[in-house]
């Protein structure tokens, strides 16, 4: 249950908020042959959300210094040029979202400062595991995957993907097997984690991505999700939307061919 027409996380993040790069993501989608496209920028940008990451800040100088240098907007900027974008005749269909850092301790805060914005679509993303950042190719294997036993890395990674779902906060999960991305292997038998995660999904609607970032980005062997997960899903029924994780406007779409090839390998 997928469509391969869109590209469901884009980001805005290392650019401005103007209309001008909105419009650079929007042609490079119309060229790709991306007819729905979903914008998005992180909640670190955002100064409202700094209470947030305390857990993150606090635990690691080298994440203190990356999280300050992200925080660099206010979030009523944001609203502001979604409120401009929506006057424009785009091409394609263009749809404005966020991205949120889901920790479970952070659900009463989520649930009152998303409610006072009206966005498309909200993904829900881990990136943090106890405070610890896991994808930061500067730090995160000296501070968590070198010191931590991978197998528990894993569980709780997956345990917070769960109540992320679980959370109804969110329409879709951003890129929910990434911890994968270094190639560390579990240590256990991943199956069961697919089949739970996949019946969670399908019980409270929430979408799944095939995320090609972690292929591109993190030059991990599996283009999108792992080919097990995907066909749990599918099996499930639960929704299944490709996105690039695109930080910049070249990689919309990008690897999305790949995604096609792979399920025409399929049986």
């Amino acid at each position: 249950m997928k469509n391969k027409t869109i590209d469901g996380h884009v980001h805005l993040e290392n650019g401005p908020l103007t209309k001008e790069y909105v419009w650079e993501f929007v042609r490079s989608a119309q060229k790709k042959g991306i007819e729905t496209l979903q914008i998005l920028d992180h909640t670190h940008r955002f100064y409202e959300f700094h209470d947030m990451y305390k857990g993150v800040y606090e635990s690691a100088a080298e994440q203190k210094e990356w999280f300050e240098k992200k925080q660099v907007n206010s979030i009523k900027e944001y609203q502001n040029l979604i409120e401009e974008m929506k006057k424009e005749a785009f091409p394609i269909e263009v749809r404005f979202g966020l991205e949120v850092c889901y920790s479970p301790e952070n659900e009463p805060f989520l649930r009152q400062i998303l409610a006072k914005f009206p966005y498309d679509f909200l993904v829900g993303s881990v990136h943090s595991i106890d405070g610890l950042l896991y994808d930061m190719d500067a730090f995160s294997k000296e501070l968590l995957w070198e010191k931590q036993d991978i197998s528990s890395i894993y569980k709780r990674y997956y345990d917070r993907v769960k109540a992320a779902i679980e959370s109804g906060l969110f329409t879709q999960i951003g890129h929910p097997d990434v911890i994968k991305m270094y190639n560390y292997p579990a240590g256990y038998d991943l199956l069961p984690t697919y089949h739970m995660l996949a019946k969670a999904a399908k019980e409270h609607h929430v979408k799944m991505e095939d995320n090609t970032g972690a292929h591109y980005r993190y030059h991990h062997e599996d283009v999108g999700l792992n080919d097990d997960f995907r066909q749990i899903l599918m099996d499930e029924g639960v929704e299944i939307i490709t996105a690039s994780d695109a930080h910049y406007p070249k990689d919309v779409a990008r690897d999305f061919s790949l995604l096609k090839k792979q399920d025409q390998a399929q049986p």
